[in-house]
C-alpha cells in the first residue's frame, strides 16, 4: 500500500466509524417509532390514527435510509481494510480528494458516477 493510500485511509476512517456509531445509536432509539399503529377506537378517534399511521410510515423510511447508509458506511470501512479505499469501484480510476471530503463512502469517480 502506498503512503497517500494509508494517509486517505487514516483521515477518513475516524468520520466513517463515528457516523457509523451515530447512526447505530439513532437505529435503536428510533426502533419502536416504526412499529406498527395499534387500533384503539375508543381512545383513538380516525384522524389522529392516520397521523399516527403518517407518522410511523415516516419512521419506517428513516429507519429504512439509515440501515443503507449504514450499509454504505460499512462497505467503506471493507474498502478501506482490504486497500481499495479511495479507488473507483467501476474503472478503478483514483478517487479525488474533494470527493472523499464530501462523503467518504463514494465509491464511485464523477464520470462513473453520471
Amino acid at each position: 500500500m502506498k503512503d497517500r493510500d494509508q494517509e486517505r485511509i487514516d483521515r477518513h476512517r475516524p468520520r466513517v466509524v463515528e457516523e457509523l456509531n451515530g447512526l447505530s445509536g439513532l437505529m435503536d432509539n428510533a426502533a419502536d417509532d416504526s412499529q406498527p399503529v395499534q387500533l384503539d377506537q375508543q381512545s383513538v378517534g380516525r384522524l389522529a390514527r392516520m397521523d399516527a399511521m403518517q407518522r410511523q410510515a415516516m419512521a419506517s423510511e428513516t429507519q429504512r435510509r439509515r440501515q443503507h447508509r449504514r450499509l454504505q458506511l460499512l462497505r467503506t470501512l471493507t474498502r478501506m481494510d482490504e486497500d481499495e479505499f479511495g479507488y473507483c469501484t467501476n474503472c478503478g480510476e483514483e478517487i479525488p480528494d474533494g470527493r472523499l471530503e464530501i462523503d467518504p463512502a463514494f465509491h464511485l469517480c464523477v464520470k462513473c458516477a453520471e
